[in-house]
């Protein structure tokens, strides 16, 4: 359990979930955290060519969605497979992505696991990761997993969250855990939590917003959450310093809130919107983070006319490995440049570097390779387009190789 004396500047909450990848040529199922793939396997290539997976569990072909009792044969179907374990949960990968990023002893994550094996594989990855977890440990239900079944650019995700659901208020507020939270400056919360223990949610809210020195970040996760879990979120955003997401997600809020004329006219209003909605803490500017893949990141600042766009960092399509897991990448960089201080210009970028080396790899697989950050305008000395450096002597962690950082 924590210790009183320890300080995290960065504190995330939300669902860790253990994975299972396996995929195949055409339509690959794995079994994995919500928005991260790992390893690639062709032993079954052309199994579910047809889509027979998606049929099968009356999945569609690109959705989030909260399993139900007919969808629980899926995860045993995939570990009969051959399958790789890996941690996930989309708060805690964007964990492991900032804390690769800030000095050691950074980030600490929080959420609910079982009892078992499982549970030990989630914090033994976490901890060569250099990030520290305090979970919650249900003995009523096995750590949480997820399924997801790629078809193409299109992907389905079925999340049993099992212990996942099981976290409590009275776990955050015990006198191990809240006063690391006490002491956290940056507070990150990913949207699958609102399914689970709203009260905590508000609990690291208010917290935040008695303090003019903290920072309360939101990311709405999929388009499900605005969806069906409304209530909550709505709750939630007087208290948001920070939120992201990407064009639909913003796109499902703006259509849950009612705002059809503001979704028509694109996802620049729905950020300037969203900037100016009501606020607890008015002297902190509310700042809104749209990300659309390969197009700029739109940035929207509360009390500004207009809004900001950022280009992405370039990168040749036949580097590309797996964009699965990007919106995870992106959050860790973005949340890093929060803590660090640095100008939203450079923490927008941070997360698009980051991002960009997700997407060269399958998942969270360690490397020889070392890393420079350059902004995503690369110094014109630079003659060719690799803003990558390596060493063949340099050890790695999760989830890339160790970076040094140097402004353009």
């Amino acid at each position: 359990m924590g210790s009183t004396g320890e300080t995290f500047q960065l504190l995330c909450l939300e669902n860790p979930l253990l994975a299972h990848p396996l995929p195949t040529i055409l339509l690959e199922p794995i079994y994995r955290s919500v928005q991260k793939l790992t390893q690639k396997s062709t032993d079954i290539q052309a199994e579910d060519d047809n889509g027979a997976l998606l049929q099968k569990y009356s999945l569609k072909p690109n959705d989030a969605i909260l399993a139900e009792e007919k969808h629980m044969p899926l995860y045993s179907d995939l570990l009969s497979r051959k399958h790789h374990l890996i941690a996930g949960g989309a708060a805690q990968n964007t964990a492991r992505g900032a804390q690769y990023i800030l000095p050691p002893s950074s980030v600490l994550y929080i959420g609910c696991v079982g009892r078992d094996d499982y549970a030990s594989q989630l914090r033994s990855a976490c901890d060569k990761a250099g990030l520290r977890v305090e979970y919650r440990v249900d003995d009523t239900q096995p750590t949480g997993r997820c399924g997801v079944i790629i078809n193409g650019s299109n992907r389905s995700l079925c999340t049993h969250l099992a212990a996942a659901n099981e976290y409590k208020l009275d776990h955050l507020k015990s006198p191990e855990i809240w006063p690391l939270v006490q002491k956290a400056r940056v507070y990150y919360v990913g949207g699958f939590h609102l399914t689970v223990c709203p009260p905590a949610i508000m609990a690291l809210a208010e917290e935040a917003a008695r303090s003019k020195d903290k920072i309360f970040i939101m990311n709405l996760s999929a388009p499900f959450i605005p969806q069906f879990f409304k209530k909550q979120l709505d709750e939630t955003s007087p208290y948001w310093d920070y939120v992201i997401g990407n064009e639909t997600e913003v796109q499902a809020w703006a259509e849950a809130e009612g705002l059809e004329e503001v979704k028509g006219k694109g996802v620049k209003e729905i950020a300037k919107y969203m900037a100016e909605l009501k606020k607890v803490r008015s002297e902190r500017k509310r700042v809104v983070v749209i990300t659309q893949g390969t197009d700029p990141t739109v940035v929207a600042v509360q009390g500004e006319e207009g809004v900001r766009e950022y280009g992405v960092h370039a990168i040749g399509e036949e580097k590309i490995y797996d964009t699965n897991g990007a919106g995870d990448a992106f959050a860790g960089g973005f949340v890093a440049g929060v803590v660090e201080g640095k100008s939203l210009e450079e923490s927008v970028d941070m997360g698009s570097w980051l991002a960009k080396l997700s997407i060269q790899e399958l998942g969270p697989q360690a490397s020889q390779t070392m890393h420079e950050y350059w902004r995503s305008s690369p110094p014109s000395s630079m003659k060719h387009e690799a803003s990558i450096r390596t060493d063949s002597t340099v050890f790695s962690r999760f989830p890339f190789p160790k970076q040094t950082y140097s402004k353009a």
